[in-house]
């Protein structure tokens, strides 16, 4: 399975605030550190303060912080934000008809399980899983 660019990105930013915390992160300062596209990114960081994980302020002297503990953001809720359902495959085509080995196939069972199995490990980690090297991303990312 392929994360979308957009959970990539939205992991990426919540690394960086936490990292930066309690210090504002700009747009601009997420999109140069990744070499992101600032566009891709208003909408990444509008949506996760839409859910509640980043506190955004907007204007002069505006950015984003994280609005929870790194411990209180779980990656499978973060994921699922960005790659909405977690429908691997739909067996309707453009018609909205269903495919026509439906009744007897049983892919769309297999993928599912294991869109499953991904999420139910994200599920288990959270934030500050990813930041336990911190000093070094840190060092990494210039900050």
């Amino acid at each position: 399975m392929r994360l979308s660019a957009y959970s990539d990105y939205s992991l990426r930013v919540l690394m960086q605030a936490a990292l930066r915390s309690p210090e504002r992160v700009t747009v601009n300062e997420a999109a140069e550190t990744f070499h992101i596209s600032r566009n891709h990114l208003v909408k990444v960081v509008h949506d996760l303060g839409k859910a509640g994980y980043l506190a955004t302020r907007r204007g002069i002297g505006g950015g984003f912080t994280l609005a929870r503990r790194p411990e209180e953001i779980g990656l499978g809720d973060a994921v699922r934000l960005g790659e909405g359902s977690g429908v691997v495959i739909n067996c309707r085509d453009h018609k909205r008809q269903l495919c026509r080995i439906f009744q007897a196939c049983r892919l769309k069972g297999v993928l599912d399980e294991a869109a499953d199995a991904f999420f139910a490990v994200l599920d288990r980690y959270t934030l500050a899983d990813l930041l336990k090297q911190s000093s070094k991303m840190r060092t990494v990312l210039g900050i």
